[in-house]
């Protein structure tokens, strides 16, 4: 057994907090299963999260407890070099916690920080009459052409 059900950590309360999703997915077989494989994952993700440095600790994702081997994921071969140098207090950690974890493994998914990307606000500094005047000086001199068009444009923008 990998998971002690018993232990401190695994100690939940149960019924009136569960919402209705919850409730029904713990009354079918198949969705307890389900359900107990989430907990289990959660539970092993906060202690494999304390046992690491905090960056560290956030980038690395328990993917999966099968017997008494540990799946790691983590989005770059940095952050998986370093967490293998720190797997044995990661199992270590697990272990004291009730887990019986005697293997792990690390894998690379780079997709893990897909989704967090945070995108800069756009800055927007508008042109004064002195870079508007500069610009069309540069309209009038240039040739007929792609270049004279996107000045134009530009121009029209800024003065629109």
């Amino acid at each position: 057994m990998t998971w002690n059900p018993h232990s401190p950590s695994a100690t939940r309360k149960r019924g009136g907090g569960q919402s209705h999703a919850l409730g029904w997915l713990a009354g079918d077989q198949q969705g307890s299963q389900v359900l107990e494989m989430a907990r289990q994952l959660m539970a092993a993700q906060t202690h494999v999260s304390k046992a690491l440095p905090p960056a560290l600790g956030k980038a690395c994702k328990v993917a999966r407890i099968d017997r008494q081997q540990l799946t790691l994921a983590v989005p770059s071969a940095a952050h998986a070099a370093k967490l293998r140098q720190l797997l044995p207090t990661v199992m270590r950690r697990l272990n004291a916690a009730g887990w019986n974890i005697t293997d792990a493994l690390v894998h690379v998914q780079a997709h893990l920080f897909a989704g967090e990307t945070i995108k800069p606000e756009r800055q927007i500094q508008p042109l004064d009459e002195r870079a508007l005047a500069s610009f069309e000086q540069l309209r009038d001199a240039l040739p007929q052409g792609p270049l004279a068009d996107a000045v134009a444009r530009l121009l029209r923008h800024h003065r629109g």
